[in-house]
């Protein structure tokens, strides 16, 4: 039986990747330190869906990360772990630095010792091309545009713009070069916008789902800047099917950098996203508006191009169905977010050393 170790294995991609890979027939070890709230709620829904084991490790933990690759010996190693918003890394970089950058060569260390033959996927962010000056933008009455190209490729150069650019852009690097070095089987991910089940998005984090839970719950939402900003979205299932074609042909992708996003064709605004949720629920949403935020791109659409050509991959679920599905399900577990009513947004991310944790460290399931 094949072996996948996913670290962050309890947030939102980890926990649907776990689910994916365990009904394929794999041996699935989740590894989280459980820091991020829902993320006990998603290993609670794990147990019931699929038969997995887990290690609540953090990280940046060199000794403990050590001994799960160790004793696991993956055949793959999902690393999804890390701090993931530009917001949070303004007010604390150096957490931000040590998740995420110090998290993934401890990852890669790990393997280059004890399981050198591991496929390593290393899932990076398009934030490590930071404005993109030599692109040209255009704004138009409703959105931002490229005005030369349809989306952003990977021979985009590099011009990290943030702190969360920052070091996710030293761990797509050290990816890159451990492969080369060492000859490790890597390959990087510079993912756009995910969404979908199980994410709990929050106000600087998981935008789509923010909106939705947040008009579900009758709270308002705050748009920064003018709302013509644009992304790429990408459902999570389309994403773990991704990630399955990446391992299906690993010897032909390592090395390689992929941009992975719902690409030209799967575009919202933010205005655009309010439109749709509108005209979904019957109902006109709570607006706020607040001035642009440091970090925050106008505009980012992913050029999937290298995907679908070497992996034969392309996303099948569009933007508004995907949006449609997700209303459901955020409509069929409100329960989730029940502590947003009394202390919002602000405080979904607990502090890693303040967390009280009730799960035991580790356990079958």
């Amino acid at each position: 039986m094949n072996r996948i170790l996913i670290t962050g294995g309890a947030g939102f991609i980890g926990s649907n990747a776990a689910v994916f890979f365990s009904r394929k027939g794999w041996d699935v070890m989740v590894l989280d330190d459980l820091s991020r709230r829902g993320s006990r709620a998603n290993l609670a829904w794990l147990s019931q869906k699929t038969n997995l084991r887990f290690e609540q490790v953090d990280v940046r933990n060199v000794a403990a990360t050590e001994n799960v690759v160790r004793d696991f010996r993956p055949d793959v190693l999902l690393h999804l772990a890390g701090q993931v918003a530009v917001t949070t890394s303004v007010k604390n970089p150096r957490t931000d630095f040590e998740t995420n950058a110090l998290g993934t060569f401890n990852m890669l260390e790990a393997v280059r010792a004890h399981t050198p033959e591991c496929f390593f996927i290393n899932i990076s962010t398009n934030k490590v091309y930071g404005e993109m000056p030599g692109v040209v933008v255009t704004e138009g009455p409703k959105r931002y545009e490229y005005r030369d190209i349809e989306g952003i490729s990977e021979v985009q150069p590099l011009a990290f713009h943030s702190p969360y650019g920052c070091s996710k852009g030293v761990a797509d690097q050290y990816t890159i070069d451990y492969a080369r070095i060492y000859g490790l089987r890597t390959v990087t991910l510079r993912q756009s916008c995910i969404y979908g089940p199980r994410q709990m998005g929050i106000e600087d984090q998981g935008w789509v789902a923010w909106f939705i839970i947040a008009a579900l719950l009758e709270k308002p939402i705050t748009i920064y800047g003018n709302g013509k900003q644009i992304r790429d979205v990408l459902h999570v299932d389309d994403l773990v099917r991704c990630y399955e074609q990446m391992i299906e042909i690993q010897p032909v992708v390592k090395e390689h950098v992929f941009n992975i996003g719902g690409g030209s064709e799967n575009t919202l605004s933010l205005r655009e996203l309010v439109a749709l949720l509108e005209v979904n629920m019957g109902k006109k949403l709570n607006l706020e508006w607040s001035s642009w935020r440091s970090g925050d791109q106008r505009i980012f659409v992913s050029n999937i191009d290298r995907a679908k050509r070497l992996l034969d991959w392309k996303p099948l679920i569009s933007a508004p169905e995907g949006v449609s599905s997700l209303i459901d399900w955020v409509s069929r577990n409100k329960d989730l977010f029940d502590w947003m009513v009394s202390e919002g947004p602000a405080t979904a991310m607990r502090s890693r050393s303040g967390n009280a944790v009730s799960a035991p460290e580790s356990f079958d399931v």
